[in-house]
């Protein structure tokens, strides 16, 4: 199976400034990221950039960079553009990795890859986990998915879904059965189907929750999930989670 990782990069995070080029253990954590993906059975790991500073820490340590535009409005129309400075073609595999995953398993990067592969009917492929705590599945910044019975995606949603029907008579002490899904923000692309994305328009939905993935669903595209027992390691958004990462490259872990 051949399949290319990107990792879109950019420097303007309000919560966590110049995140990317963020010092774990020695390295920069887009630096991280890559070496996480190159474990995979990818073909290629490229690093999608508007920032020459970040094209230049991923040169330093063997990390392929393409510098893309600065304008664009999503992480999608960044790598839209690296497919086309790549020269993909149109049924080319792409894994979008986010940039601020250092813990990232590369066995959850085949899995989501491989799905793609084995589900033609579907434009893009997924991750999603089982959640645990009655906290994440209330809140808004954790991310639910519902599937249909052949793994494809239903709905995504920050709400609590799915929800039983006396829900709020009851309150809401325990999960419903079985336990709902969070999802995990990597994704698998056709290349064609990346490239024809960001010219797709913005779905009601999609604004109205702000996620993205919503927009393919709008459009009649369909989305397959690749459900892992566990949850993948913890991401970066606050300098909390950057010292809690860092804290567990020291350990070795």
């Amino acid at each position: 199976m051949s399949f290319t990782v990107l990792i879109p990069a950019r420097l303007a995070s309000t919560r966590l400034p110049d995140k990317p080029l963020a010092d774990i253990g020695g390295l920069p954590m887009v630096v991280r990221v890559a070496h996480r993906a190159e474990q995979s059975g990818a073909a290629q790991v490229v690093v999608a950039t508007d920032s020459e500073r970040i094209a230049d820490a991923c040169s330093a340590h063997g990390v392929r960079a393409v510098l893309t535009r600065a304008d664009h409005p999503s992480g999608s129309d960044r790598l839209a553009e690296a497919c086309e400075q790549l020269g993909l073609e149109r049924d080319d595999l792409v894994l979008n990795v986010q940039g601020d995953e250092p813990l990232i398993d590369p066995a959850l990067i085949d899995a989501v890859a491989q799905l793609l592969r084995e589900r033609p009917q579907a434009s893009m492929s997924t991750a999603a986990h089982p959640i645990a705590s009655v906290a994440d599945f209330l809140n808004p910044n954790v991310v639910k998915v519902v599937l249909q019975a052949d793994g494809l995606a239903l709905y995504f949603s920050r709400a609590p879904i799915p929800w039983w029907r006396d829900g709020f008579a009851q309150g809401v002490g325990a999960l419903p059965e079985p336990a709902p899904l969070r999802h995990i923000g990597i994704y698998g692309y056709r290349a064609g189907f990346l490239r024809a994305f960001p010219r797709l328009p913005q779905a009601p939905v999609e604004s109205c929750e702000a996620l993205e993935q919503l927009r393919a669903l709008w459009h009649g595209h369909r989305i397959a999930v690749h459900v892992s027992a566990a949850a993948p390691g913890a991401g970066v958004d606050t300098p909390e989670d950057l010292e809690r990462v860092r804290a567990l490259f020291a350990a070795g872990q």
